[in-house]
């Protein structure tokens, strides 16, 4: 049996908090010289919030979803690691299967030092099958030093400690070009669905194509569900559905692929159409919302869309590019968040260390200074992060505490919400090429999902 995952509200996240804060920051292109040079080497620098051992000649493998610009910050983590303990670090990207990757180095006895899991369903299996290995004393030192308790339990099963959630995510976000605003005359960010689905019939009669959606990529996909059914169902019967206590055929189902409906089934409001959306992947729905001629004017995800602004585009974050959070479908607007887990898939004092490492806020001051990053840390110096957009929204998580609710694909097994081409990622590309299908989708969904679950 997996363990019951714990799942909160993010009460701390309010619509009208996030859009004060968020829609009226500035750009801080000077990361305030936090993180940009951080090298300490392998002797006593005092400044370094955790001692790592000496390792070297040693070589560590590391694991992750991550390739472009997310990659390349990390990797400026990874050479700190380096320079402080002498080891070398190879990075291998997973690809959007993280855990048919991981499963198929692990079975054939190559695995990993350490790899990200993206998601919990990925841990609990895992955890299961004994292929992940507990955190050692250093690591739990740093785990229970910096995090919250609701980001331990998510890291943990049966009782022991396997990872540490050392990135996190909110994915309840709409970036928007404020040129395309301008130029369709809107000078408020929409705060309903309603509103949204307004602005963006009014940005395409404007000229712009309204709404960049990344759906080549089917995890973007179950975020917009996730978004609209919180919103829309609330808490309570997200939790259910997360859990699949209640079958996607349930009506509270209905009534939010209703809702997606409204925006996928117009043409006119997404970029290059449904067809288009379908073969865009999640960094080109970004990039051509603020590049082209005619780009996008809005795209819906995490904070890590900053990630790919930066490095990818010429837009400057809180002028070029603002952000106001996901509209509200019900009463409240929703607040999904996300998250990367690292564990260790091997022993030695290799694994450990890096975990360690990974765990302090030197780390996380290191990672949160390249943008595109948010860290869960709450004891690492909020100045690090590169734009005050990201640091209003970093603040903003931390103020939560232990109140959050997890990314529901995230929660459940692999096979259905985990995994390119099959289970919920399929079944909402094959919604987002017909949105008429509610019924049939809705069937598809449970059917997957009872066979992943096992409950059904």
């Amino acid at each position: 049996m997996r363990s019951m995952l714990r799942t909160r509200t993010l009460t701390a996240l309010s619509a009208t908090a996030l859009a004060l804060t968020l829609t009226s920051c500035g750009s801080d292109d000077d990361p305030g010289d936090k993180g940009t040079d951080t090298s300490t080497g392998t002797g006593g620098d005092t400044s370094a919030s955790v001692k790592l051992p000496k390792l070297d000649g040693q070589t560590l493998e590391v694991a992750a979803v991550w390739t472009g610009p997310e990659q390349e910050n990390f990797t400026k983590v990874l050479k700190e690691f380096e320079k402080r303990t002498g080891a070398k670090v190879n990075f291998v990207p997973t690809g959007n299967n993280t855990s048919t990757f991981l499963g198929t180095k692990i079975q054939g006895g190559k695995p990993p030092d350490v790899a990200f899991l993206p998601q919990v369903g990925v841990l609990h299996q895992f955890a299961e099958k004994g292929w992940l290995k507990p955190l050692g004393a250093d690591a739990q030192a740093q785990l229970d030093k910096n995090f919250d308790a609701g980001w331990k339990d998510l890291g943990a099963f049966e009782g022991k400690q396997y990872g540490i959630y050392v990135k996190a995510a909110n994915k309840s976000l709409v970036w928007y070009n404020t040129a395309a605003f301008e130029a369709a005359g809107l000078t408020e960010a929409p705060t309903t669905w309603k509103d949204f689905v307004a602005a963006a019939q009014t940005l395409s009669d404007a000229g712009s194509p309204a709404v960049s959606v990344g759906g080549a990529d089917g995890w973007t996909l179950t975020d917009w569900f996730e978004n609209v059914y919180l919103s829309q169902a609330g808490p309570e019967k997200y939790d259910q559905l997360a859990q699949h206590k209640i079958k996607w055929t349930d009506p509270s189902v209905k009534d939010a692929l209703t809702t997606l409906a409204e925006l996928w089934g117009k043409d006119d409001l997404l970029a290059g159409g449904r067809s288009g959306a379908l073969a865009t992947e999640f960094p080109k729905s970004v990039t051509q919302t603020f590049t082209g001629d005619t780009p996008a004017a809005m795209v819906f995800e995490g904070d890590f869309v900053a990630a790919s602004i930066n490095a990818d585009t010429k837009a400057k974050i809180g002028t070029d590019a603002k952000v106001f959070p996901f509209p509200a479908v019900g009463d409240q607007a929703p607040v999904v968040s996300g998250g990367d887990v690292a564990v260790a898939l091997k022993d030695g004092a290799g694994a450990q260390a890096l975990l360690t490492f990974l765990g302090s806020t030197d780390a996380a001051e290191i990672w949160a200074a390249q943008g595109g990053f948010l860290s869960p840390s709450k004891a690492m110096d909020q100045s690090a992060y590169k734009d005050d957009v990201t640091r209003d929204i970093a603040k903003a998580l931390i103020a939560a505490g232990d109140d959050f609710r997890f990314d529901m694909s995230d929660q459940a097994p692999a096979a259905f919400g985990g995994t390119q081409g099959v289970g919920e990622w399929k079944d909402l590309q094959d919604f987002l090429k017909n949105p008429k299908d509610i019924e049939g989708t809705q069937k598809k969904l449970e059917a997957d999902a009872a066979k992943a679950y096992k409950n059904g």
